[in-house]
Protein backbone atom coordinates (compact mmCIF):
# COMPACT_ATOMS: atom_id res chain seq x y z
CA UNK A 1 0.00 0.00 0.00
CA UNK A 2 1.64 3.80 -0.70
CA UNK A 3 2.54 5.67 1.67
CA UNK A 4 0.77 8.86 0.60
CA UNK A 5 1.65 11.03 4.26
CA UNK A 6 4.95 11.06 3.16
CA UNK A 7 5.17 12.65 0.01
CA UNK A 8 2.28 14.80 1.63
CA UNK A 9 4.52 16.11 4.84
CA UNK A 10 7.42 16.62 1.99
CA UNK A 11 5.02 19.12 -0.27
CA UNK A 12 4.17 21.11 3.39
CA UNK A 13 7.93 21.45 4.02
CA UNK A 14 8.77 22.77 0.84
CA UNK A 15 5.66 25.22 1.11
CA UNK A 16 7.43 26.27 4.31
CA UNK A 17 10.70 26.79 2.73
CA UNK A 18 9.85 28.37 -0.46
CA UNK A 19 6.74 30.85 0.69
CA UNK A 20 4.64 29.87 -2.75
CA UNK A 21 2.66 33.14 -4.22
CA UNK A 22 -0.43 32.72 -4.68
CA UNK A 23 -2.94 34.68 -6.49
CA UNK A 24 -6.57 34.67 -5.31
CA UNK A 25 -8.83 36.51 -7.40
CA UNK A 26 -12.06 34.98 -5.04
CA UNK A 27 -15.00 36.38 -3.06
CA UNK A 28 -15.74 39.40 -0.85
CA UNK A 29 -16.69 36.76 1.75
CA UNK A 30 -13.74 35.14 2.24
CA UNK A 31 -10.70 37.65 1.03
CA UNK A 32 -9.42 37.83 4.67
CA UNK A 33 -9.44 34.59 6.07
CA UNK A 34 -7.87 33.11 3.35
CA UNK A 35 -5.17 35.40 2.83
CA UNK A 36 -4.86 34.66 6.75
CA UNK A 37 -4.81 30.71 5.68
CA UNK A 38 -2.33 30.83 3.78
CA UNK A 39 -0.43 33.18 5.88
CA UNK A 40 -0.24 30.49 8.74
CA UNK A 41 0.51 27.71 6.52
CA UNK A 42 3.65 29.39 5.37
CA UNK A 43 2.14 30.55 1.66
CA UNK A 44 2.39 34.24 0.68
CA UNK A 45 -0.96 35.38 -0.65
CA UNK A 46 -1.84 38.27 -2.95
CA UNK A 47 -5.55 39.54 -3.78
CA UNK A 48 -5.89 40.96 -7.02
CA UNK A 49 -8.70 41.88 -9.54
CA UNK A 50 -8.13 44.31 -11.58
CA UNK A 51 -7.36 43.50 -15.01
CA UNK A 52 -4.94 46.11 -15.00
CA UNK A 53 -2.54 44.25 -12.96
CA UNK A 54 -3.20 41.01 -14.33
CA UNK A 55 0.39 40.93 -16.46
CA UNK A 56 2.55 41.90 -13.15
CA UNK A 57 0.76 39.41 -10.64
CA UNK A 58 1.48 36.53 -13.07
CA UNK A 59 4.91 37.33 -13.04
CA UNK A 60 5.47 37.06 -9.40
CA UNK A 61 2.87 34.16 -8.72
CA UNK A 62 3.48 30.35 -8.27
CA UNK A 63 -0.20 29.46 -8.48
CA UNK A 64 -3.85 31.56 -9.43
CA UNK A 65 -6.88 30.26 -7.83
CA UNK A 66 -10.24 31.68 -9.53
CA UNK A 67 -12.95 31.79 -7.39
CA UNK A 68 -16.43 32.84 -8.42
CA UNK A 69 -18.67 33.42 -5.01
CA UNK A 70 -19.18 37.31 -5.84
CA UNK A 71 -19.19 38.03 -9.43
CA UNK A 72 -19.27 40.63 -12.11
CA UNK A 73 -18.60 41.29 -15.40
CA UNK A 74 -15.04 43.15 -14.72
CA UNK A 75 -14.08 40.55 -12.20
CA UNK A 76 -14.94 37.77 -14.92
CA UNK A 77 -13.15 39.28 -17.49
CA UNK A 78 -9.76 39.61 -15.02
CA UNK A 79 -10.17 35.89 -14.67
CA UNK A 80 -10.31 35.06 -18.31
CA UNK A 81 -7.02 37.45 -18.35
CA UNK A 82 -5.55 35.46 -15.73
CA UNK A 83 -6.13 32.53 -16.67
CA UNK A 84 -4.84 33.07 -19.82
CA UNK A 85 -1.52 34.47 -18.55
CA UNK A 86 -1.04 31.58 -16.31
CA UNK A 87 -1.62 28.81 -19.18
CA UNK A 88 1.46 31.02 -20.96
CA UNK A 89 3.87 30.74 -18.08
CA UNK A 90 2.83 27.20 -17.29
CA UNK A 91 0.98 28.48 -13.58
CA UNK A 92 -1.40 25.90 -11.79
CA UNK A 93 -4.79 27.01 -11.77
CA UNK A 94 -7.27 26.16 -9.06
CA UNK A 95 -11.25 26.99 -9.88
CA UNK A 96 -13.66 26.77 -7.00
CA UNK A 97 -17.37 27.23 -8.51
CA UNK A 98 -18.68 28.77 -5.31
CA UNK A 99 -22.68 28.18 -5.64
CA UNK A 100 -22.08 26.92 -9.46
CA UNK A 101 -25.91 25.70 -9.89
CA UNK A 102 -27.34 28.44 -7.74
CA UNK A 103 -27.85 30.97 -10.54
CA UNK A 104 -27.02 31.04 -14.41
CA UNK A 105 -24.64 33.43 -14.42
CA UNK A 106 -22.59 31.21 -11.71
CA UNK A 107 -23.04 28.15 -13.52
CA UNK A 108 -21.88 29.99 -16.88
CA UNK A 109 -19.25 30.99 -16.08
CA UNK A 110 -17.84 28.47 -13.93
CA UNK A 111 -18.30 26.01 -17.21
CA UNK A 112 -17.18 28.42 -19.45
CA UNK A 113 -13.31 28.83 -17.03
CA UNK A 114 -13.82 25.29 -16.98
CA UNK A 115 -13.36 24.91 -20.91
CA UNK A 116 -11.07 27.53 -21.56
CA UNK A 117 -8.64 27.81 -18.57
CA UNK A 118 -7.26 24.39 -18.63
CA UNK A 119 -7.06 24.33 -15.08
CA UNK A 120 -4.91 22.01 -12.65
CA UNK A 121 -7.80 21.34 -9.92
CA UNK A 122 -11.39 22.00 -10.06
CA UNK A 123 -12.50 21.95 -5.85
CA UNK A 124 -15.95 22.02 -4.93
CA UNK A 125 -18.64 20.94 -2.94
CA UNK A 126 -20.83 17.65 -4.45
CA UNK A 127 -23.83 20.10 -5.51
CA UNK A 128 -20.87 22.84 -7.15
CA UNK A 129 -19.15 19.78 -9.09
CA UNK A 130 -23.02 18.19 -10.32
CA UNK A 131 -23.48 21.53 -11.76
CA UNK A 132 -20.76 21.08 -13.93
CA UNK A 133 -21.61 17.77 -15.24
CA UNK A 134 -23.47 17.31 -18.61
CA UNK A 135 -26.70 16.26 -16.86
CA UNK A 136 -26.16 19.32 -14.41
CA UNK A 137 -27.47 19.90 -11.06
CA UNK A 138 -28.71 22.49 -8.42
CA UNK A 139 -27.49 23.65 -5.12
CA UNK A 140 -29.07 25.90 -2.08
CA UNK A 141 -26.98 28.92 -2.38
CA UNK A 142 -23.50 27.92 -1.97
CA UNK A 143 -23.82 24.73 0.01
CA UNK A 144 -24.58 21.25 -0.90
CA UNK A 145 -28.14 19.43 -0.77
CA UNK A 146 -25.80 16.27 -2.63
CA UNK A 147 -23.41 13.77 -0.81
CA UNK A 148 -19.86 13.63 -2.12
CA UNK A 149 -20.64 9.81 -3.28
CA UNK A 150 -23.60 11.28 -5.27
CA UNK A 151 -20.83 13.61 -7.13
CA UNK A 152 -18.42 10.77 -7.69
CA UNK A 153 -19.37 9.84 -11.00
CA UNK A 154 -19.80 13.23 -12.39
CA UNK A 155 -16.51 14.45 -11.18
CA UNK A 156 -14.46 11.51 -12.86
CA UNK A 157 -16.33 12.48 -16.27
CA UNK A 158 -15.57 16.20 -15.79
CA UNK A 159 -12.19 15.19 -15.02
CA UNK A 160 -12.02 13.16 -18.25
CA UNK A 161 -13.80 15.23 -20.39
CA UNK A 162 -11.30 18.67 -19.70
CA UNK A 163 -7.73 16.70 -18.90
CA UNK A 164 -8.30 17.91 -15.17
CA UNK A 165 -8.30 16.55 -11.54
CA UNK A 166 -11.19 17.08 -9.44
CA UNK A 167 -11.91 17.05 -5.73
CA UNK A 168 -15.24 16.96 -4.13
CA UNK A 169 -15.26 17.93 -0.56
CA UNK A 170 -17.38 17.10 2.25
CA UNK A 171 -17.61 14.29 4.90
CA UNK A 172 -14.76 12.94 3.09
CA UNK A 173 -13.24 14.02 -0.03
CA UNK A 174 -12.25 12.18 -3.23
CA UNK A 175 -9.89 13.64 -5.61
CA UNK A 176 -9.95 12.00 -9.13
CA UNK A 177 -8.27 12.37 -12.64
CA UNK A 178 -11.20 9.84 -13.82
CA UNK A 179 -8.88 6.91 -13.47
CA UNK A 180 -6.84 7.61 -10.45
CA UNK A 181 -9.13 8.34 -6.71
CA UNK A 182 -7.68 8.65 -3.94
CA UNK A 183 -10.10 9.39 -0.70
CA UNK A 184 -8.94 11.69 2.26
CA UNK A 185 -10.70 10.58 5.80
CA UNK A 186 -11.04 13.36 8.76
CA UNK A 187 -11.85 16.89 9.54
CA UNK A 188 -14.53 18.03 11.84
CA UNK A 189 -18.47 18.79 11.71
CA UNK A 190 -17.60 22.47 12.90
CA UNK A 191 -15.99 23.30 9.09
CA UNK A 192 -19.61 23.28 7.85
CA UNK A 193 -20.32 26.27 10.26
CA UNK A 194 -17.94 28.92 9.43
CA UNK A 195 -18.20 30.50 5.96
CA UNK A 196 -15.73 30.25 3.57
CA UNK A 197 -14.08 26.80 4.86
CA UNK A 198 -14.72 25.30 1.37
CA UNK A 199 -12.83 28.12 -0.28
CA UNK A 200 -9.95 27.58 2.02
CA UNK A 201 -9.28 24.38 0.79
CA UNK A 202 -9.02 25.74 -2.36
CA UNK A 203 -6.40 28.28 -1.38
CA UNK A 204 -4.24 25.46 0.62
CA UNK A 205 -4.61 23.26 -2.31
CA UNK A 206 -2.93 25.89 -4.68
CA UNK A 207 -0.18 26.12 -2.70
CA UNK A 208 0.61 22.45 -2.42
CA UNK A 209 0.05 22.30 -6.54
CA UNK A 210 2.33 25.39 -6.40
CA UNK A 211 4.99 22.36 -4.85
CA UNK A 212 3.77 19.75 -6.57
CA UNK A 213 3.27 18.87 -10.18
CA UNK A 214 1.54 15.62 -9.73
CA UNK A 215 -2.43 17.34 -9.27
CA UNK A 216 -3.79 14.31 -8.09
CA UNK A 217 -0.88 13.95 -5.11
CA UNK A 218 -0.95 17.73 -4.20
CA UNK A 219 -4.59 18.12 -3.71
CA UNK A 220 -4.97 14.95 -1.70
CA UNK A 221 -2.14 16.30 0.48
CA UNK A 222 -3.73 19.65 0.74
CA UNK A 223 -7.04 18.21 1.55
CA UNK A 224 -5.60 15.98 4.06
CA UNK A 225 -3.28 18.87 5.77
CA UNK A 226 -6.42 20.68 6.01
CA UNK A 227 -9.00 18.15 7.65
CA UNK A 228 -5.71 17.33 9.98
CA UNK A 229 -5.99 21.11 10.73
CA UNK A 230 -10.03 20.28 11.64
CA UNK A 231 -9.20 18.07 14.17
CA UNK A 232 -6.62 19.60 15.82
CA UNK A 233 -8.90 22.48 16.35
CA UNK A 234 -11.98 20.92 16.73
CA UNK A 235 -9.94 19.38 19.77
CA UNK A 236 -9.58 22.43 21.69
CA UNK A 237 -12.70 24.34 20.71
CA UNK A 238 -16.55 23.65 20.91
CA UNK A 239 -18.20 26.54 18.91
CA UNK A 240 -17.54 28.22 15.57
CA UNK A 241 -15.66 31.13 16.62
CA UNK A 242 -13.08 29.11 19.38
CA UNK A 243 -12.87 26.59 16.47
CA UNK A 244 -11.94 29.17 13.56
CA UNK A 245 -9.31 31.00 16.01
CA UNK A 246 -7.83 27.61 16.56
CA UNK A 247 -7.57 26.42 12.99
CA UNK A 248 -5.14 29.25 12.30
CA UNK A 249 -2.92 27.77 14.68
CA UNK A 250 -3.22 24.66 13.55
CA UNK A 251 -1.67 25.75 9.99
CA UNK A 252 0.90 27.40 11.42
CA UNK A 253 1.82 24.62 14.05
CA UNK A 254 1.18 21.64 12.24
CA UNK A 255 4.70 20.19 11.18
CA UNK A 256 5.53 17.85 7.75
CA UNK A 257 6.14 15.10 10.15
CA UNK A 258 2.55 15.53 11.69
CA UNK A 259 1.30 15.27 7.99
CA UNK A 260 3.20 12.60 6.95
CA UNK A 261 2.39 10.52 10.26
CA UNK A 262 -1.34 11.73 10.39
CA UNK A 263 -2.42 11.81 6.74
CA UNK A 264 -5.39 9.99 6.08
CA UNK A 265 -5.09 9.17 2.46
CA UNK A 266 -6.54 5.85 0.72
CA UNK A 267 -7.11 4.88 -2.63
CA UNK A 268 -10.06 4.55 -3.74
Amino acid sequence: MTNYGRPAGEILARIRAHRPVVHSITNYVVMNSTANVLLAMGASPIMAHAREEMEDIAAISNALVINIGTLSEQWIESMRVACGLAIVRGKPIVLDPVGSGATRLRTETACELLKTSRPSLVRGNPSEILSLSPEGGSTRGVDAIHTVDQAVYAARQIARTFATVVAVTGERDVVTDGNRSLIISGGNRLMGCVTGTGCAASVICAAFLAEEKDAVTAAAAGLAFYKLVAERAAAEATAPGTFWVKALDALYTITPHDLETQARIAEE
